[in-house]
């Protein structure tokens, strides 16, 4: 579905110029806000089409869509901090991953 490609896309792109920037600590601090911002503002190419669609081609709602990009974001968050930041990836997180499992079934779940 593409509004989720562009949850992804987007997340990509916020994900690299809000977290991008650690591996970089000696670069001046404006240079590195400055970069982030042009890297987001390319985030918002595919944020706001996705939430558009979102809601007048596919009819969700707001709530699902925000639960639909929280998932992609910590999709996004989890193979970046793994990948980029070599971070591990830690028990507690996938059970933070498992409970937007969990909010994503409560709010697509016909009621």
């Amino acid at each position: 579905m593409l509004t989720i490609v562009f949850l992804m896309l987007s997340n990509i792109f916020m994900t690299i110029a809000w977290y991008g920037h650690l591996r970089f600590t000696g670069r001046p601090l404006w240079a590195v806000i400055l970069i982030s911002w042009l890297i987001a503002s390319v985030e918002y190419c595919f944020q706001v089409p996705a939430n558009r669609m979102g809601i007048v081609k596919y009819h969700f709602t707001a709530a699902q869509l925000k639960v639909m990009a929280e998932i992609c974001s910590l999709l996004t968050f989890s193979v970046f901090s793994v990948v980029y930041l070599k971070e591990a990836m830690r028990w507690n997180y996938a059970v933070a991953f498992s409970l937007l499992i969990g909010a994503a079934f409560f709010v697509f779940h016909k009621w």
